[in-house]
């Protein structure tokens, strides 16, 4: 009885397993296919520097793997360089003025300075020989005149009787001064003879343009040093004034006197207008005499250093 029911519940069991076995293997199953794409991103926090320090805390990169391309950060493009200065409008003619310094020392080269075709402005030095004669002269030719005052230079050379010097009291300069500006008539303003040293003495240098102002005239810095401060008291007094460009002879050649015209021209054209200033050699006035028609033919003006002052 015993073996028969044994018998039977382990035929009921291998049944069931069987049973089990063909479910498995033949019954229809759903799947669920998962889309392509990159793998879910972790984050990683990385610890910020603290907030409201000067320095920032400097992170170290590890080094690439072999086989691994890292990219880098695009160099930086230098910026482009600033434009060109515009050109003068068209229809307005690039003006240039001309100083002829020093003269009435030299007569054979004053009197040729004199005789220069006009507008030129001439810087007469208050001791000049027959310095009323010649004003005059250069007067009736039609051209401007300044009064070239002496001031002491830095160097050894001596700028003249009557030159305002740095140790000099201040009453002692302001008789000097004056005595200069009496000196001759029917200037319209001053510009230094010399100078280097007085020009960068503040004080002198303001006495200087009260004694100007007073008179309404205008002063031409002649910057024969990079510290003057001539033209920066003028404007700070509301005095008119105006610096010098290009110096035309401080080598009396020819061709280099050509070539500072040349550099005349080219500031005249990019700003508008231009102050060179020269002397009365036998070098500059050969050359002179022939540039001025040909500046003048290719549409430069000529104009006395007032002109520009006052514009």
């Amino acid at each position: 009885m015993k073996k028969s029911f044994k018998k039977k519940l382990n035929r009921a069991f291998w049944a069931i397993f069987a049973l089990g076995v063909l479910w498995v293997a033949f019954a229809p199953h759903r799947h669920v296919t998962l889309p392509p794409g990159p793998p879910p991103s972790v984050t990683v926090p990385v610890e910020q520097p603290p907030l409201g320090g000067e320095e920032q805390s400097q992170q170290t990169t590890p080094p690439p793997e072999a086989g691994i391309t890292v990219p880098t950060a695009p160099e930086e493009t230098p910026p482009p360089p600033p434009p060109p200065s515009p050109p003068v409008a068209e229809g307005v003619k690039p003006k240039i003025a001309i100083v002829i310094d020093d003269v009435g020392v030299d007569l054979k080269g004053s009197e040729r300075a004199i005789h220069l075709a006009s507008p030129i402005t001439l810087s007469f030095l208050p001791y000049a020989v027959r310095l009323k004669e010649e004003a005059k002269e250069a007067r009736d030719a039609g051209h401007e005149m300044l009064l070239h005052m002496p001031m002491e230079p830095l160097g050894h050379e001596d700028p003249g009787p009557g030159a305002l010097l740095v140790d000099l009291p201040m009453r002692d300069l302001q008789q000097r001064f004056e005595n200069a500006l009496a000196s001759f008539t029917g200037f319209d303003g001053v510009n230094n003879h010399m100078g280097s040293k007085f020009t960068a003495y503040a004080d002198g240098m303001s006495m200087v343009m009260d004694e100007l102002s007073q008179r309404h005239l205008f002063y031409l810095d002649s910057r024969t040093s990079a510290q003057s401060v001539g033209k920066q008291i003028a404007e700070e007094k509301g005095l008119p004034t105006i610096s010098r460009d290009v110096f035309l002879d401080d080598v009396q050649s020819p061709e280099l006197i050509r070539k500072q015209l040349a550099e005349t021209e080219r500031i005249a054209r990019r700003k508008g207008y231009a102050v060179a200033i020269g002397h009365p050699h036998a070098a500059t006035m050969d050359v002179m005499e022939t540039w001025i028609p040909d500046a003048q033919a290719r549409g430069f003006e000529l104009v006395p250093v007032h002109d520009l002052v006052k514009e």
